[in-house]
């Protein structure tokens, strides 16, 4: 259990850091450079990403030692792209399903804002996913 809270902790604070490569990416580029919020969101999720599996692999998570490089960075892939495709269907349901479609909100706060708030949500329930995804598909046993 002690390994596990370790873990965890250690898992917080690389999440910690991608998400800061992530929500300012994609805030910043959306909001600053007016690059469209999905695709923003992908720029800053595939740079966060590749950190993350770097920091992971490193720090957080033992390598089974059956597992190829090769294999393990595919996997890693696809369960980033799940993780990325779960961040875009919130961003878009939260700002095209929600926002756009809703005066009362949009009286109340900007679309930015409505981004930044909606980035933070994403970040929140893939960052669950992260972890217990990995944990079942990248750690030995």
């Amino acid at each position: 259990m002690k390994n596990l809270l370790q873990q965890i902790i250690k898992f917080g604070i690389v999440g910690f850091f991608c998400f800061l490569i992530d929500y300012g990416l994609t805030v910043g580029l959306a909001n600053i450079f007016g690059v469209h919020y999905l695709l923003s969101k992908f720029i800053g999720f595939v740079v966060s990403a590749i950190v993350n599996y770097i920091l992971s692999i490193k720090y957080v998570f033992k390598q089974k030692k059956e597992m190829d490089k090769k294999k393990e960075f595919v996997i890693f892939i696809i369960l980033s792209a799940i993780g990325l495709l779960l961040n875009e269907i919130i961003l878009f349901i939260c700002i095209d399903g929600i926002y756009d479609n809703s005066a009362m909100i949009q009286g109340y706060i900007s679309r930015e804002t409505m981004l930044s708030l909606s980035a933070l949500l994403a970040t929140g329930i893939v960052m669950v996913y992260n972890f217990i995804s990995r944990k079942l598909f990248l750690e030995r046993k």
